[in-house]
């Protein structure tokens, strides 16, 4: 790999913006375009520390449309150019209430973005996708790359569906694409409607915790910085054509974990509410990571124990970012501080 210009796609999202906040750290020298929606999920807030930074640049666009994807393209220049998709509507519970927006963003936006990154002649890309396309495991095993697809929610299919496409531009044009499929992340800058940051913000105030159905779906717990970093590593080292499954080797329960969570707050575990079921809700996900660790040298270096106490600290002290996102006042962030500049879309 010789490029060190990147394109990240939904990189103001948590683990896009907690991967540039990485490349800022770890490749000082490299130029970063982050191309965004801002759909809900995306807060340009959760990027002020890297603002200052002169290899990085934001484009404000959407993946499913080729007038925006090639104008973040030109925004990268001539020279070699690698490119992590990251951008994806990611949340279940919104996705059973209706699929489109996820066949849209996520299986549209993947063809899109290839055809373009086809045509430009990019140099790697790394498609960021869930072990949740596996769908649900029993008590025991582990996916593996070669575990059969098998997506239970709208959610999930529309990113199996997405995966198939790169596969297919791999084996059909050659284009240099890598799989990625991580299990549950958490850390820093999650928007609250994921589980954790939801637990921490509601148990702050003393709200009830809804937990769905008996609370034993079992989860493999990754900390953010970690999937970063693996994603870096196949993005430098991986096989074009390859699949890579990347996991926290922390399996733990939906109820044990809102209770880890609430021990660490001091707050009481009465406040745990159990409620109905979810459609089609996954039992189990575990990760076998042994290829990357085997291949690429990758290994978590978080363990859960010390890193979901770090995640609590963060979220209790960001008291600021916490109420922008939940009152939605982070949306404004673009207009007051992008929209009037001249390289504003």
């Amino acid at each position: 790999m010789t490029t060190q210009t990147i394109l990240v796609t939904g990189g103001a999202g948590f683990i896009g913006s907690n991967f540039i906040h990485m490349l800022a750290e770890e490749r000082g020298d490299w130029r970063v375009i982050n191309f965004d929606a801002l759909t809900y999920a995306g807060n340009l807030e959760n990027l002020r520390a890297v603002e200052g930074w002169d290899g990085y640049q934001f484009v404000k666009g959407d993946v499913s449309s080729e007038a925006d994807v090639m104008a973040a393209l030109k925004a990268c220049g001539d020279g070699p150019l690698s490119v992590v998709h990251m951008a994806a509507e990611s949340h279940v519970d919104r996705s059973i209430l209706s699929g489109l927006p996820f066949v849209q963003a996520n299986v549209v936006g993947t063809q899109v973005l290839l055809d373009a990154c086809r045509a430009r002649g990019v140099e790697r890309f790394v498609h960021v996708s869930t072990d949740e396309v596996y769908g649900s495991l029993g008590e025991e095993g582990f996916f593996t790359e070669t575990t059969p697809l098998a997506p239970n929610s709208p959610y999930s299919a529309s990113k199996a569906s997405s995966d198939l496409f790169v596969r297919a531009a791999f084996h059909t044009h050659g284009f240099p694409a890598c799989i990625t499929r991580c299990s549950n992340n958490y850390g820093p800058y999650q928007f609250p409607e994921k589980l954790i940051p939801l637990v921490i913000a509601n148990a702050q105030e003393d709200k009830d915790l809804p937990i769905y159905g008996d609370g034993m779906y079992v989860r493999d717990w990754l900390y953010v910085r970690d999937h970063c970093e693996a994603i870096l590593a196949v993005l430098e080292k991986g096989v074009p054509g390859e699949v890579y499954n990347i996991g926290g080797n922390n399996e733990v329960p939906n109820l044990e974990l809102v209770k880890e969570v609430l021990a660490i707050l001091g707050k009481p575990e009465s406040l745990i509410t159990f409620v109905a079921d979810r459609p089609g809700h996954d039992r189990r996900y575990a990760i076998d990571a042994g290829k990357m660790r085997d291949e690429l040298g990758w290994e978590p270096r978080y363990e859960f124990s010390k890193a979901l106490p770090l995640t609590v600290e963060w979220y209790t002290s960001q008291v600021e970012w916490l109420q922008q996102v939940r009152t939605g006042a982070y949306r404004d962030y673009y207009d007051t501080q992008y929209a009037s500049r001249t390289n504003a879309p």
